[in-house]
């Protein structure tokens, strides 16, 4: 497995972002997750997009970007995970883990202070890896917070001292 950053809108992104969303369908029974997101939001250094290829297949993706947006309950420093997804096929390979530590050491060496991420109550497989990880629940943010089943989870990027 090798796993390299692209930009967000790099056809192998657009082909797994089609993906999670119609898994977000399939466990919400919505139209996917509505955040706004856009390809500049992960350029660094203000954030990064992954995708795990298991030769030429892409098989895995995970990014993240700046989200300091007070008014939707985020904190300066923070960066924000978005598009966490393992193929089906692919999953139990530990991708997701070796993704979100890339993230998460990309997010540090830009200077944020926090990683933060909304998942939901019908992923509990993500919410496993993300307290496995180190994440713990914190107050909502971000365009889900006022939905029942969202979950919202923060890691402290740098330790005090």
């Amino acid at each position: 497995m090798e796993i390299r950053p692209v930009p967000y809108d790099h056809p192998d992104a657009v082909t797994l972002d089609a993906l999670v969303q119609q898994e977000y369908a399939r466990r919400y029974g919505d139209d996917g997750d509505i955040t706004p997101l856009a390809p500049e939001m992960f350029a660094p250094p203000r954030g990064m997009y992954l995708i795990a290829y298991d030769g030429d297949r892409p098989v895995a993706t995970g990014g993240w970007r700046l989200q300091e947006d007070a008014a939707e309950g985020y904190a300066v420093g923070d960066a924000e995970i978005k598009r966490m997804f393992v193929v089906p096929e692919a999953r139990g390979r530990g991708l997701a883990r070796r993704i979100l530590a890339a993230l998460e050491a990309d997010a540090r060496a830009a200077g944020r202070s926090r990683m933060v991420l909304e998942t939901g109550i019908k992923q509990p497989e993500a919410l496993e890896l993300y307290a496995s990880c180190g994440y713990a629940l914190v107050e909502k943010f971000g365009l889900y917070r006022t939905y029942d089943d969202s979950r919202c989870m923060a890691k402290a990027l740098v330790t005090e001292g």
